[in-house]
Protein backbone atom coordinates (compact mmCIF):
# COMPACT_ATOMS: atom_id res chain seq x y z
CA UNK A 1 0.00 0.00 0.00
CA UNK A 2 1.35 3.61 -0.98
CA UNK A 3 1.81 5.94 1.72
CA UNK A 4 -1.16 8.60 2.23
CA UNK A 5 0.16 12.35 2.79
CA UNK A 6 -1.51 13.19 6.52
CA UNK A 7 -0.59 15.81 8.83
CA UNK A 8 -2.10 15.83 12.16
CA UNK A 9 -1.77 14.28 15.81
CA UNK A 10 0.29 11.52 16.64
CA UNK A 11 -2.26 8.56 17.56
CA UNK A 12 -0.03 5.53 17.93
CA UNK A 13 3.16 6.95 18.83
CA UNK A 14 5.13 4.28 16.69
CA UNK A 15 2.90 1.01 17.60
CA UNK A 16 1.56 -1.26 15.00
CA UNK A 17 -1.94 -1.61 15.67
CA UNK A 18 -4.08 -4.13 14.11
CA UNK A 19 -7.49 -4.63 13.28
CA UNK A 20 -8.40 -6.30 15.98
CA UNK A 21 -6.95 -3.50 18.18
CA UNK A 22 -8.63 -0.90 15.96
CA UNK A 23 -12.43 -3.34 15.97
CA UNK A 24 -11.90 -2.91 20.17
CA UNK A 25 -10.89 0.44 20.42
CA UNK A 26 -13.85 1.57 18.55
CA UNK A 27 -16.37 -0.98 19.01
CA UNK A 28 -17.26 -1.58 15.20
CA UNK A 29 -19.74 -4.75 15.37
CA UNK A 30 -17.31 -6.66 12.61
CA UNK A 31 -14.63 -5.92 10.92
CA UNK A 32 -13.55 -7.78 7.90
CA UNK A 33 -10.40 -8.21 5.87
CA UNK A 34 -10.40 -9.84 1.84
CA UNK A 35 -8.81 -13.08 1.71
CA UNK A 36 -6.57 -11.70 -1.30
CA UNK A 37 -5.29 -8.40 1.31
CA UNK A 38 -1.47 -9.99 2.40
CA UNK A 39 -0.76 -9.43 5.57
CA UNK A 40 1.62 -7.12 5.18
CA UNK A 41 -0.63 -5.28 3.52
CA UNK A 42 -3.38 -5.18 6.35
CA UNK A 43 -0.78 -4.87 8.51
CA UNK A 44 -0.26 -1.27 6.78
CA UNK A 45 -4.40 -1.05 6.53
CA UNK A 46 -5.15 -1.07 10.09
CA UNK A 47 -2.30 1.69 10.98
CA UNK A 48 -3.82 3.91 7.80
CA UNK A 49 -7.56 3.21 9.25
CA UNK A 50 -6.89 3.59 12.36
CA UNK A 51 -5.14 7.36 11.87
CA UNK A 52 -7.80 8.17 9.79
CA UNK A 53 -10.42 7.23 12.22
CA UNK A 54 -8.63 8.75 14.88
CA UNK A 55 -8.45 11.90 12.44
CA UNK A 56 -11.86 11.84 11.54
CA UNK A 57 -12.77 11.78 16.18
CA UNK A 58 -10.63 14.89 16.28
CA UNK A 59 -12.06 16.74 13.62
CA UNK A 60 -16.01 16.13 14.78
CA UNK A 61 -15.08 16.73 18.32
CA UNK A 62 -16.53 13.54 19.23
CA UNK A 63 -15.66 9.89 20.81
CA UNK A 64 -15.17 6.53 19.55
CA UNK A 65 -18.94 5.65 19.89
CA UNK A 66 -20.23 8.62 17.67
CA UNK A 67 -17.41 6.68 15.30
CA UNK A 68 -18.47 3.62 15.16
CA UNK A 69 -22.71 4.34 15.98
CA UNK A 70 -22.87 2.95 18.75
CA UNK A 71 -20.98 -0.06 17.95
CA UNK A 72 -23.50 -0.80 15.29
CA UNK A 73 -21.42 -0.07 12.27
CA UNK A 74 -19.29 -2.23 10.25
CA UNK A 75 -17.05 -2.64 7.55
CA UNK A 76 -14.97 -4.57 5.01
CA UNK A 77 -11.23 -4.08 3.40
CA UNK A 78 -10.95 -5.40 0.28
CA UNK A 79 -13.89 -7.50 0.10
CA UNK A 80 -17.28 -6.98 -0.77
CA UNK A 81 -16.56 -4.54 -3.66
CA UNK A 82 -18.57 -3.92 -6.96
CA UNK A 83 -17.29 -3.30 -10.22
CA UNK A 84 -15.76 -0.03 -11.03
CA UNK A 85 -16.57 1.15 -7.43
CA UNK A 86 -14.15 2.15 -4.86
CA UNK A 87 -16.20 2.34 -2.03
CA UNK A 88 -20.06 1.60 -0.66
CA UNK A 89 -22.30 1.74 1.94
CA UNK A 90 -25.19 -0.90 2.45
CA UNK A 91 -28.08 0.04 4.67
CA UNK A 92 -29.35 -3.08 4.89
CA UNK A 93 -26.26 -4.51 7.06
CA UNK A 94 -24.78 -0.79 7.90
CA UNK A 95 -21.67 -2.25 6.43
CA UNK A 96 -19.36 0.17 4.52
CA UNK A 97 -16.83 -1.33 2.02
CA UNK A 98 -13.71 0.17 0.53
CA UNK A 99 -11.43 -1.66 -2.29
CA UNK A 100 -8.28 -2.63 -1.61
CA UNK A 101 -6.73 0.05 -4.26
CA UNK A 102 -9.17 2.30 -4.96
CA UNK A 103 -10.93 2.62 -1.65
CA UNK A 104 -8.85 4.63 0.20
CA UNK A 105 -9.47 8.49 0.28
CA UNK A 106 -13.46 7.55 0.60
CA UNK A 107 -13.54 6.85 4.25
CA UNK A 108 -14.93 10.26 5.23
CA UNK A 109 -18.01 9.80 2.29
CA UNK A 110 -18.57 6.41 3.18
CA UNK A 111 -18.71 7.18 7.12
CA UNK A 112 -21.26 9.95 6.10
CA UNK A 113 -23.38 8.06 4.56
CA UNK A 114 -23.46 5.48 7.58
CA UNK A 115 -24.28 8.30 9.88
CA UNK A 116 -26.83 10.05 7.20
CA UNK A 117 -28.90 6.65 7.47
CA UNK A 118 -28.32 5.96 11.31
CA UNK A 119 -30.10 9.30 12.14
CA UNK A 120 -33.00 9.00 9.42
CA UNK A 121 -35.05 7.54 12.02
CA UNK A 122 -34.16 9.56 14.95
CA UNK A 123 -34.49 12.46 13.23
CA UNK A 124 -37.96 12.37 11.50
CA UNK A 125 -40.92 10.15 13.28
CA UNK A 126 -42.08 9.18 9.52
CA UNK A 127 -38.91 8.11 7.80
CA UNK A 128 -39.05 5.07 6.21
CA UNK A 129 -37.15 2.40 6.51
CA UNK A 130 -34.06 2.45 4.74
CA UNK A 131 -34.08 6.29 4.17
CA UNK A 132 -31.61 8.68 4.50
CA UNK A 133 -32.25 11.82 6.86
CA UNK A 134 -30.57 14.02 4.65
CA UNK A 135 -33.09 12.68 1.67
CA UNK A 136 -36.03 12.34 4.66
CA UNK A 137 -35.28 16.57 5.15
CA UNK A 138 -35.46 16.72 1.60
CA UNK A 139 -38.92 14.89 1.12
CA UNK A 140 -40.71 17.04 4.03
CA UNK A 141 -40.31 13.89 6.51
CA UNK A 142 -41.81 14.85 10.04
CA UNK A 143 -39.04 16.68 11.97
CA UNK A 144 -38.70 15.38 15.67
CA UNK A 145 -37.98 18.62 17.47
CA UNK A 146 -34.51 18.55 19.33
CA UNK A 147 -31.73 21.07 19.48
CA UNK A 148 -29.42 18.68 17.93
CA UNK A 149 -31.71 17.66 14.98
CA UNK A 150 -32.34 21.14 14.53
CA UNK A 151 -28.34 22.16 14.07
CA UNK A 152 -28.65 18.72 11.62
CA UNK A 153 -31.27 20.74 9.68
CA UNK A 154 -29.36 23.70 9.05
CA UNK A 155 -26.70 21.27 7.88
CA UNK A 156 -29.05 20.53 5.11
CA UNK A 157 -30.54 23.64 4.57
CA UNK A 158 -26.98 24.89 3.87
CA UNK A 159 -26.07 21.88 1.29
CA UNK A 160 -29.46 22.21 -0.71
CA UNK A 161 -30.63 25.13 -0.38
CA UNK A 162 -29.27 29.02 -1.60
CA UNK A 163 -28.44 31.78 0.81
CA UNK A 164 -32.06 33.02 0.30
CA UNK A 165 -33.57 29.17 1.12
CA UNK A 166 -36.06 29.38 -1.64
CA UNK A 167 -34.08 27.77 -4.53
CA UNK A 168 -31.76 24.78 -4.98
CA UNK A 169 -28.23 25.59 -3.94
CA UNK A 170 -25.14 25.73 -6.69
CA UNK A 171 -24.51 22.37 -5.39
CA UNK A 172 -27.84 20.55 -5.94
CA UNK A 173 -27.77 22.46 -9.55
CA UNK A 174 -24.10 21.20 -10.65
CA UNK A 175 -25.51 17.45 -9.58
CA UNK A 176 -28.41 17.66 -11.31
CA UNK A 177 -26.84 19.08 -14.36
CA UNK A 178 -24.19 16.30 -14.38
CA UNK A 179 -26.82 13.81 -13.93
CA UNK A 180 -29.13 15.28 -16.78
CA UNK A 181 -25.84 14.98 -18.63
CA UNK A 182 -24.61 11.72 -18.26
CA UNK A 183 -28.51 10.31 -18.26
CA UNK A 184 -28.01 9.11 -14.98
CA UNK A 185 -29.88 9.46 -11.04
CA UNK A 186 -26.55 9.09 -8.90
CA UNK A 187 -25.08 12.61 -8.14
CA UNK A 188 -28.24 14.60 -7.38
CA UNK A 189 -28.98 12.20 -4.76
CA UNK A 190 -29.92 13.90 -1.26
CA UNK A 191 -27.27 11.48 0.20
CA UNK A 192 -24.46 11.71 -2.06
CA UNK A 193 -24.58 15.55 -1.94
CA UNK A 194 -24.67 15.59 1.37
CA UNK A 195 -22.00 13.11 1.99
CA UNK A 196 -19.73 14.84 -0.58
CA UNK A 197 -20.16 18.34 1.22
CA UNK A 198 -19.73 16.73 4.40
CA UNK A 199 -15.84 15.48 2.73
CA UNK A 200 -15.33 19.39 2.44
CA UNK A 201 -15.92 19.89 5.42
CA UNK A 202 -13.60 17.13 6.63
CA UNK A 203 -11.14 18.04 4.17
CA UNK A 204 -11.04 21.41 4.88
CA UNK A 205 -9.88 21.00 8.42
CA UNK A 206 -6.46 21.57 9.74
CA UNK A 207 -5.74 17.86 10.07
CA UNK A 208 -4.99 16.55 6.84
CA UNK A 209 -5.61 12.64 5.94
CA UNK A 210 -5.74 11.56 2.51
CA UNK A 211 -6.75 8.27 3.19
CA UNK A 212 -9.86 9.76 5.36
CA UNK A 213 -10.48 12.50 2.09
CA UNK A 214 -8.78 13.90 -0.85
CA UNK A 215 -10.39 15.66 -4.07
CA UNK A 216 -12.66 17.65 -3.14
CA UNK A 217 -10.38 21.00 -4.23
CA UNK A 218 -8.64 19.47 -6.85
CA UNK A 219 -10.04 16.45 -9.07
CA UNK A 220 -12.36 16.04 -11.80
CA UNK A 221 -15.51 16.39 -10.04
CA UNK A 222 -14.37 19.07 -7.68
CA UNK A 223 -14.29 21.47 -11.28
CA UNK A 224 -17.56 20.13 -12.29
CA UNK A 225 -19.00 21.68 -9.24
CA UNK A 226 -19.94 18.45 -7.28
CA UNK A 227 -18.30 19.66 -4.08
CA UNK A 228 -19.67 22.72 -2.29
CA UNK A 229 -17.59 25.66 -3.34
CA UNK A 230 -17.15 29.25 -2.26
CA UNK A 231 -19.76 31.16 0.17
CA UNK A 232 -21.68 27.80 -0.11
CA UNK A 233 -18.76 26.19 1.18
CA UNK A 234 -18.49 28.40 3.88
CA UNK A 235 -22.09 28.22 5.23
CA UNK A 236 -22.17 24.27 4.71
CA UNK A 237 -19.30 24.17 7.02
CA UNK A 238 -19.69 26.23 9.27
CA UNK A 239 -23.02 24.15 10.09
CA UNK A 240 -21.32 20.90 10.27
CA UNK A 241 -19.00 23.16 12.71
CA UNK A 242 -21.85 23.68 14.97
CA UNK A 243 -23.59 20.73 14.61
CA UNK A 244 -20.65 18.26 15.69
CA UNK A 245 -19.71 20.63 18.41
CA UNK A 246 -23.00 20.42 19.98
CA UNK A 247 -23.01 16.89 19.57
CA UNK A 248 -19.53 16.50 21.54
CA UNK A 249 -21.72 18.61 24.37
CA UNK A 250 -24.11 16.62 24.19
CA UNK A 251 -21.91 13.22 24.62
CA UNK A 252 -19.66 15.22 27.29
CA UNK A 253 -22.93 16.21 29.45
CA UNK A 254 -24.26 12.03 29.19
CA UNK A 255 -21.12 10.88 30.00
CA UNK A 256 -21.00 13.06 33.16
CA UNK A 257 -24.50 12.10 34.37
Amino acid sequence: MSKFYRRGPDHRYGEVVSFVELRRRFNFRSIEIGRWVKPAESEQAAMHFYDALCDLMHILNANEEVVSLRGCLAFQYGIGGRPGVAAHYQPATRCFSLAKNAGPGSIAHEWFHALDHYLADKCFSDAPRGLFASSAWLHDCTPVPHPLNDSLYACFKAIFLDSSGTQPSPLFKASSAVDKQLNSVYWSLPEEIAARAFEAYVQDHAICNHFLVKGTKASKEAEMGLFPQGEQREQSNRAFAEYFQRLGRAIARSNQS
